[in-house]
């Protein structure tokens, strides 16, 4: 936290907004529906494209991009529940707008829905599933993030709460800050993290860096 960085990169769910009881009752309509134990299911949706999580469970004779656009559709439609991480509105209000991006394992349309029912507007670099090959915990993303920022990866700061994300920007060579305020278990230990952005106070240098005070 001492350290000053080029940009900010900032996975979305979990981190900007907490929508996890949205997007768990789509997927538990479809684990139910595909005879997936649910139980066990639930905690690998988290932080990683939905087309990777529907491949991830094997099921035969199923179209993985057809299924994906449902379960879109159904996240779309259900906004209940999703609110900002607190103090993320005055956090962000400091940021340039070429200094920070979003990298989210969700769809542009989700996205936009998502973040317009928590009233966060979408930053000029906005990194969603349609512009990788690979999601997390891969780190494209955030590579390509930082590239369209115009700055090294390794001088960005990462905000994630996921383990798919976290392993994605510790792969870019980022720094990465966990926040916790969606967590019900404990990180490993050692992990930097915080619980939310009502104690974090960020300043803009006169070279256009930023770091903590």
């Amino acid at each position: 936290m001492s350290k000053s960085y080029a940009a900010f990169l900032f996975d979305m769910d979990g981190t900007l907004i907490t929508s996890i009881a949205s997007a768990e009752r789509a997927w538990t309509e479809w684990a139910v529906r595909h005879g997936v134990d649910v139980a066990r299911f639930l905690p690998t949706i988290h932080g990683v494209r939905s087309v990777d999580t529907i491949a991830s469970v094997n099921l035969p004779g199923i179209d993985i991009d057809a299924e994906a656009a449902a379960i879109e559709r159904a996240e779309i439609a259900d906004r209940r529940g999703v609110e900002v991480i607190p103090g993320i509105a005055e956090f962000l209000a400091v940021l340039p707008p070429d200094r920070w991006a979003i990298v989210t394992s969700a769809s542009l349309a989700l996205a936009r829905a998502r973040l317009g029912a928590a009233g966060i507007a979408l930053p000029p670099v906005t990194i969603t599933a349609e512009d990788v090959t690979r999601g997390k915990p891969d780190p494209q993303g955030y590579r390509l993030a930082a590239e369209r920022l115009g700055v090294d990866p390794a001088d960005c700061l990462v905000f994630e709460d996921a383990p798919a994300g976290f392993a994605a920007g510790e792969a870019a060579g980022a720094d990465v800050l966990a926040i916790t305020a969606t967590h019900s278990h404990p990180l490993e230990e050692g992990r930097p993290s915080v619980r939310d952005y009502r104690d974090l106070k960020v300043r803009v240098t006169a070279e256009g860096r930023l770091s903590f005070f």
